[in-house]
């Protein structure tokens, strides 16, 4: 499996996390691209740069679309370009876990990713409580 990965997130977060994750696991097998959208980005242009992005990320055997925060922009953009497209999921909620769990299962299909990278994302949410004082 070669599914590739898509990062479209607001401006700097996608290549941070890119960088993190990297720092991390070390360089990943998987291709990878990262775009990022302004708040004033020209619609068409971004439209058509992610559409190119999917075309040279799909190698067979699919493009997992990994976005920031649901409902913004870049998540607008990639639910108009990628969702209704064969071979393409859209995960909204990136967050360094997901993307660290993504990065360790290259070998992957694309629903098995998604799914991974999904319970990564939630899993890597915790809650420490409040100790009393004094305890």
């Amino acid at each position: 499996m070669n599914v590739g990965v898509l990062l479209v997130t607001h401006p700097g977060v996608g290549s941070a996390m890119l960088h993190i994750a990297s720092r991390i696991i070390g360089r990943t097998t998987l291709p990878v691209k990262c775009l990022e959208v302004p708040a004033d980005a020209s619609l068409e242009p971004t439209i058509d740069a992610a559409r190119s992005m999917l075309e040279v990320l799909n190698a067979g055997d699919g493009v997992l679309v990994l976005t920031d925060i649901y409902g913004a922009t870049p998540h607008n953009l990639a639910k108009q370009v990628a969702c209704n497209r064969p071979g393409t999921t859209v995960l909204s909620g990136l967050n360094l876990p997901m993307l660290v769990r993504v990065f360790n299962y290259p070998e992957d299909d694309l629903d098995t990713l998604s799914s991974k990278a999904a319970e990564g994302g939630s899993r890597g949410i915790m809650s420490c409580p409040l100790q009393p004082a004094g305890d």
